[in-house]
């Protein structure tokens, strides 16, 4: 029998996520994502961590709404920083330009940061649309989500980068995998067979250039 998104859910929320994990969603239905990225986000929050949800087409009320339904109390949490919801373009593209390298050193910085005020890890959710929109540098979205995997911060990590199968193509989907430890597969966090270790894919993307 076929399960619903509310048996998918409820697997997901019964279990945490992996510490420091980099886990990829390619999802084709709209409710399917927002029930595991609002449990995502709000388990982030209910653990003390500092929370970053970087937005594409969703807009932040919608967000917030998500997180609202799940009991979330966000008012003191966006007043004291703990959460944040920030246009995705900016968040990565701060100058007009993706280079992922720049965009590493921003997230460890963040987590540095976390760690100095207290917070018991860094959590962060993207809407990876904006590397649809030509922005220039998008071309090395895979090379920043294989860095992604080199970072070696002792301090609780963890990232889920949203990819829409209804606008990203079947090739690039597959790549996508490649770089992402982990994805969500019927509502549960699991190991990615597909995954590939960064050394093999930067050396396969470099490879490529020549």
């Amino acid at each position: 029998m076929k399960e619903s998104v509310k048996d998918n859910q409820k697997r997901l929320t019964e279990q945490h996520f992996p510490e420091s994990c980099h886990v990829c969603l390619i999802y084709e239905s709209e409710e399917q994502r927002q029930k595991i990225i609002s449990e995502y986000t709000a388990e982030g929050l209910r653990h003390g961590e500092l929370v970053r949800y970087f937005t594409d087409e969703t807009t932040p009320e919608t967000v917030r709404s998500w997180l609202l339904d799940l009991g979330v109390e966000l008012s003191e949490a966006e007043k004291t920083g703990s959460f944040a919801i920030s246009k995705a373009e900016n968040a990565y593209c701060p100058e007009g330009k993706f280079e992922p390298r720049k965009m590493i050193d921003r997230s460890v910085t963040r987590y540095g940061q976390a760690k100095e005020a207290g917070y018991t890890g860094s959590r962060a959710c993207g809407e990876m649309t904006w590397a649809l929109k030509d922005i220039p540098g998008s071309d090395h979205l895979l090379e920043y989500e294989a860095l992604l995997n080199t970072v070696t911060s002792t301090f609780p990590h963890t990232g889920m980068c949203q990819y829409d199968a209804r606008l990203f193509d079947g090739a690039t989907l597959f790549k996508i995998l490649q770089v992402h430890p982990y994805m969500i597969a019927h509502g549960q966090v699991v190991r990615n067979p597909f995954y590939l270790r960064p050394e093999e894919l930067l050396s396969e993307l470099k490879s490529g250039d020549n």
